[in-house]
């Protein structure tokens, strides 16, 4: 069985309030709590991701460029390899802004 970090019980914890809150509190407050979740939800749709693959590339990239200083011949192929690497890396990220521009655009709060 996994061991389950403070951060992601603390995580859960404060997202179930939001999950079973009742919905008479944010019709009162004319939509405007949700509308706030959907902005917070949207930046870290991207935020998260972006974060994630800016410390992949960097780690990618450092060690591409220890490879090419270790074996010089073989620049090419790591070159190559790293390119295609950081490609896949940065669709990660695009999909992150994929699903805040779905939060942003597909909510009936925000009109």
């Amino acid at each position: 069985m996994k061991k389950v970090s403070i951060l992601t019980s603390i995580l859960v914890l404060a997202l179930s309030a939001v999950a079973f809150a009742a919905e008479g509190g944010a019709a009162a407050a004319g939509g405007s709590v949700n509308i706030a979740l959907v902005c917070i939800a949207a930046a870290l749709a991207v935020g998260i991701p972006a974060l994630g693959c800016g410390l992949g590339m960097g780690t990618g990239i450092g060690g591409a460029c220890s490879g090419i200083a270790r074996n010089p011949e073989a620049s090419g192929k790591i070159t190559v390899t790293m390119i295609i690497g950081l490609a896949l890396i940065e669709s990660l990220t695009i999909y992150g802004l994929v699903i805040s521009l779905i939060l942003l655009m597909a909510n009936p709060f925000i009109g």
